[in-house]
């Protein structure tokens, strides 16, 4: 019975610990359409932080091979509690610029905004995964 419990008590702790782990941010995200493509962005920690990644491509004509694949979208979002990430970059692959920008997530529903100087755009990105 001892043995049963500490079994027990040990796959709680790590069931818990598993949870308490993983951020909501965490996961693949589909971009608005820019230029005719979307994107899938893969979000993961980053030390500290939240980052994502290109994963995947799309067009009109379907998935394609994007010279943007595998590139960092996103980086150094930092968690401010309740759904919220700050202090950190976006890139926008049509223009090739950075801007500072924040997160705001709500359920499936990422909206994502980016300034440079004066400045500001922003897109709903959806959960994939």
């Amino acid at each position: 019975m001892r043995k049963f419990t500490r079994i027990l008590a040990a796959t709680g702790l790590a069931v818990f610990a598993g949870g308490a782990l993983a951020d909501p941010v965490e996961g693949i995200w589909q971009t608005e359409v820019d230029e005719g493509a979307y994107a899938h962005v893969t979000i993961a920690p980053c030390a500290d932080k939240y980052c994502g990644v290109i994963s995947r491509t799309f067009n009109a004509g379907g998935e394609y091979s994007s010279e943007n694949k595998g590139k960092p979208i996103v980086w150094d979002m930092q968690p401010k509690g309740g759904g919220a990430y700050a202090e950190g970059k976006i890139w926008q692959p049509s223009t090739g610029k950075v801007y500072r920008s924040k997160m705001e997530m709500t359920g499936n529903v990422l909206e994502v905004s980016g300034c440079v100087g004066p400045f500001c755009k922003s897109q709903s990105w959806r959960r994939v995964q």
